[in-house]
């Protein structure tokens, strides 16, 4: 087949749902990851909709992640008393299916992993584009030609910095950083279920029950702040900056400051949203957040298989022009895409308004049944579009 052998570059969602779909197609896909290991802990993600639901069908992981869904993510949003002043239902933040990030990214790489080749612990360098392939340099392993490089690694994509050109071009920050990190056994701040928050303005602070173990809950945060500096990179900063943003914070806030310092797996990212004008450049396509990303609330999980679904049928439809495929999956899904990362534009305006007028509006307001199933029916809206069929006559298995 011409263009089989397909570099992929990331293994959290959209990189192994390509290789699975790839492989499907009769394609060759290898797939790298800086991480030495499959990346653990991350909030939950959610998939809601028909189109988002059919994918995951026609992967055959559909009853799978049913039988390890969390059971959605109620959010209820106290004073420093504790005393409730908004409840928000499962469906709000838990869609049709809610499951832990590092459970969705184990699955899917069990299902691509007999027909991929995985390298961890390793990443691109540079990329050297050529009328048959394009030669990929790698940090510790020798250079490989391909015929296709996919940039699948996210909102930061390095993939992207290298066939596009540096991030500064194509990520927009929104004005706000999140951060998340687990807490000590037994802290007794757990609620049975989903999380509770607190705001002052500006600031959003929550504790989230353990998917798993519920005595082991974390700490998931939001702040307006400035877009990050130079140590982008560095926890120790991120630390220094998460307990500056939420110093002077009542409720349990010193608590969740107190286990910081000496968290093991803290993430940390501004809410950032990706505008790149084209998702390809030659024989390099990015899909997912490396694509059309938004950090929080842009519905990127789902995005995410849905574009590895498409670019794969695409490829299939006429294996031997990548530019026409390219072209198609971007035109079929870039509307699409938009509609999807617009809910990340208002992500930390909704979680850490600015006022005091500001959290109480958005209390009353989503207190209000009529309101808040009008906004879940819109949020199913938006994630349909239509999806191609499966190319007869190229699946391999």
């Amino acid at each position: 087949m011409v263009n089989s052998d397909i570099l992929i570059s990331g293994a959290g969602i959209a990189g192994p749902a390509l290789a699975y779909w790839l492989a499907r197609h009769g394609f060759t896909p290898t797939v790298v990851e800086d991480a030495p290991a499959l990346r653990r802990g991350g909030q939950a993600v959610d998939f809601r909709g028909p189109t988002h639901l059919t994918v995951l069908e026609r992967m055959g992981l559909l009853d799978e992640l049913r039988r390890i869904q969390t059971g959605g993510s109620p959010i209820r949003f106290v004073d420093e008393a504790d005393r409730t002043l908004l409840h928000l239902p499962d469906s709000f933040a838990g869609g049709d299916i809610e499951v832990a990030r590092h459970d969705l990214a184990r699955l899917l790489h069990e299902h691509s992993a007999p027909t991929t080749e995985y390298i961890l612990g390793d990443s691109i360098t540079a990329l050297t584009q050529m009328p048959s392939g394009v030669l990929a340099e790698f940090r510790r392993a020798g250079p490989r030609e391909f015929h296709l490089v996919i940039g699948a690694d996210g909102l930061h994509s390095n993939v992207r910095r290298l066939a596009l050109g540096p991030e500064e071009r194509y990520v927009t920050h929104l004005g706000h950083h999140a951060a998340t990190w687990p807490l000590p056994h037994g802290t007794g701040l757990a609620p049975a279920r989903g999380s509770t928050a607190y705001n002052t303005p500006g600031r959003f602070a929550s504790v989230v029950a353990g998917h798993r173990d519920g005595a082991r809950p974390q700490a998931y945060v939001v702040f307006a702040a400035p877009p990050p500096g130079p140590d982008r990179r560095d926890p120790r900063a991120h630390k220094r900056r998460i307990a500056e943003a939420l110093s002077g914070m009542g409720w349990h806030v010193p608590r969740l400051l107190q286990a910081l310092p000496g968290a093991p797996d803290l993430y940390y990212d501004a809410i950032s949203r990706v505008d790149a004008p084209a998702w390809s450049q030659g024989r390099v396509c990015l899909v997912g957040d490396a694509a059309c990303g938004a950090t929080i609330g842009g519905m990127g999980a789902g995005t995410a298989v849905v574009g590895a679904y498409v670019l794969a049928a695409e490829l299939a439809r006429t294996p031997d022009d990548h530019r026409a495929a390219f072209t198609r999956y971007e035109d079929r899904l870039r509307a699409y895409a938009r509609r999807c990362q617009a809910g990340g534009d208002r992500t930390g305006t909704f979680l850490a308004p600015a006022t005091a007028r500001g959290i109480r509006l958005r209390n009353t307001l989503l207190s209000r049944p009529l309101l808040l199933k009008a906004m879940l029916a819109m949020g199913r809206r938006t994630t349909t579009v239509a999806l191609p069929d499966l190319p007869a006559g190229r699946t391999s298995r």
